[in-house]
């Protein structure tokens, strides 16, 4: 079911200006009715109740996805923490974990090419590195600094650069097609009226400037962030995935929204998934994170807003699982077959913005806990073939989780 949303914002603005509906009452009405004669089956729409209790269920990564292995070359100038930024069909490329400013490009063997650091306050420099693009059809990579957007070659090379939109502050940008990223605000207004609010935007490579602004329906802005009772100090869990690529579909998630919702070619938005209750109503929050999104499973994080700052603890979080083939939710964990013993795995760690659709989402094995598992005998096949040529100090081995072909 698609939203038009010139009729959206038209229905929501006429009766947040009434001040006599809830705005969740608004949208589930939306989802409900449609627009344009466009429906949507129960079988395609999931509403997860955040509050509730499920059952547990244990699941193998092998059964429902297949996995890659790819040591990252160690020598020389090639020796990095291995925080993957992109995947491509012929380049990785990496960045250290430590605000260092080195990027390395590896091939897809894990084989080094080249690397490059242009740290700096320069024109063609950036001051941090908050996310990197590549866009192989163009030979390009753009770099998400601090309010500015660089752009190089794949060897490094300055072509051009551009500011965030005025009063925006990009926190994740994507590729969109071949002349647009898509990019998400993050900038923490705390009580902008409906009608002002535009977090996604659709922006030019060539100059920033905005080419579609994406609008999702909510009410006021919520974030993440506690701050300590005298002001002082404040903490976050981390930064969720504000858009996801699930094969040929772009997921976009607004923590403000109580909708997941999936962008569509013709520039419509479809819903995809729900949470309650709403966002809007509750008090602590509890956030529902989409995770990895599976042929055959939909992943989730529901995170409480609680922190103690005495005790530095807080965060609690309940890991989900929508299972698309028996239509239930359950609590779930996810183990890699290729550990003897149950070596589980993150499902809601940050993905790709991969082009080719293929990985679904890239995690690093550290070398010197493969070195010991090795050493344990807990290693299996392939996994056990790459960690008996390994040192304790070698750079990590890439595990791309791929979508079954």
């Amino acid at each position: 079911m698609k939203i038009n949303l010139i009729f959206a914002e038209n229905f929501l603005n006429k009766f947040i200006k009434m001040k006599i509906i809830n705005i969740s009452f608004v949208i589930i009405i939306l989802l409900m009715l449609g627009c344009g004669g466009n429906k949507q089956t129960n079988d395609d729409f999931i509403t997860i109740d955040v509050t509730a209790s499920y059952p547990k269920k244990e699941l193998i990564l092998q059964d429902f996805m297949d996995v890659e292995y790819i040591p990252l070359e160690t020598r020389g100038e090639f020796y990095c923490q291995g925080v993957v930024e992109a995947v491509g069909k012929d380049v990785i490329i990496v960045k250290n974990r430590i605000r260092d400013g080195n990027i390395f490009i590896f091939d897809r063997n894990g084989k080094g090419l080249r690397k490059f650091n242009h740290m700096g306050r320069g024109p063609e420099e950036y001051l941090s590195i908050r996310g990197i693009v590549l866009d192989e059809d163009n030979g390009e990579m753009f770099i998400n600094s601090s309010q500015k957007i660089i752009v190089y070659d794949l060897f490094g090379k300055f072509k051009r650069s551009f500011n965030h939109k005025k009063e925006a502050n990009y926190n994740r940008i994507c590729n969109y097609d071949r002349n647009n990223l898509i990019c998400h605000d993050g900038s923490y207004r705390i009580s902008f009226e409906l009608e002002n609010i535009q977090a996604f935007f659709i922006v030019s490579k060539q100059d920033g400037s905005v080419t579609k602004k994406i609008e999702i329906p909510f009410e006021y802005r919520k974030t993440q962030n506690i701050w300590s009772s005298d002001m002082s100090t404040s903490t976050t869990p981390g930064e969720p995935q504000q858009i996801l690529l699930y094969r040929n579909n772009l997921i976009l998630f607004e923590i403000s929204s109580d909708t997941l919702f999936r962008y569509l070619p013709d520039h419509s938005i479809e819903s995809f998934l729900a949470r309650s209750p709403s966002i809007q109503t509750m008090n602590p929050e509890v956030f529902l994170f989409p995770g990895m999104l599976t042929d055959h499973y939909y992943f989730m994080e529901a995170l409480t807003k609680e922190y103690n700052f005495n005790t530095g603890e807080g965060f609690p979080r309940k890991y989900l699982m929508y299972d698309r083939r028996a239509k239930a939710i359950f609590e779930y964990m996810v183990y890699n077959d290729d550990f003897s013993g149950k070596w589980s795995v993150n499902m809601t760690g940050q993905s790709l913005n991969i082009k080719n659709y293929e990985i679904a989402s890239c995690h690093k094995l550290e070398a010197d806990d493969l070195f010991e598992a090795y050493k344990k005998g807990q290693l299996k096949e392939k996994l056990k073939d790459i960690a008996a040529e390994l040192k304790e100090e070698d750079n990590p081995v890439l595990m791309m989780i791929k979508y079954k072909k």
